[in-house]
């Protein structure tokens, strides 16, 4: 898995207060490029983004939807499983680190391996998925430090910008996430 020392984060349940990060982070680009967000700007409302942390607070989106916060309780962003194959035991995860002065300092990798933990130990998931565009070298590296292996690659997987882009999906097994 992971060789290198990582920051102390916690994850905790979305709470109401957590819109007004959520929302000024969306309003970034830099943030947003690589996430399957509308081609909109903004890509949502306040109250649209009020809506979603509210459904993911009653869990009524399928989502399974964490806030990242710092050892010191800062509110830096989000990580997710969702569609659940509740069959074959495997969920795909999104991340995203909203606040940039967090950005490349390992607390992506931290956080996924705390949800990585959740998933495998308390929803019982063998597998945990998810799909990265080809031309996000940095998220790319940092998951393969996680222990993630390439699947394949989805052609013209996302809509970005008015142009589809391919991703790759990559995943990790439980019995390697614990090796």
């Amino acid at each position: 898995m992971l060789d290198t020392v990582l920051p102390k984060i916690r994850l905790r349940d979305l709470r109401m207060e957590d819109v007004e990060d959520r929302y000024q982070w969306c309003l970034d680009r830099d943030v947003t490029k690589y996430l399957n967000m509308p081609d909109t700007y903004p890509p949502f409302t306040r109250e649209e983004t009020s809506m979603w942390i509210e459904m993911c607070i009653n869990r009524t989106n399928g989502y399974e939807q964490k806030a990242i916060l710092t050892d010191e309780g800062v509110h830096i962003g989000w990580i997710d499983l969702k569609n659940f194959d509740l069959v074959n035991k495997h969920a795909e995860l999104g991340i995203a680190i909203g606040n940039k002065a967090y950005w490349g300092k390992g607390y992506g990798q931290a956080a996924m391996k705390e949800m990585l933990k959740f998933g495998f130990t308390v929803l019982g998931l063998n597998k945990i998925w998810l799909r990265v565009e080809t031309d996000n070298e940095k998220a790319i590296q940092s998951y393969k430090q996680i222990g993630y292996v390439d699947e394949g690659i989805l052609r013209q997987d996302r809509l970005r910008n008015g142009e589809y882009v391919d991703r790759f999906r990559m995943s990790i097994l439980k019995s390697e996430f614990y090796s």
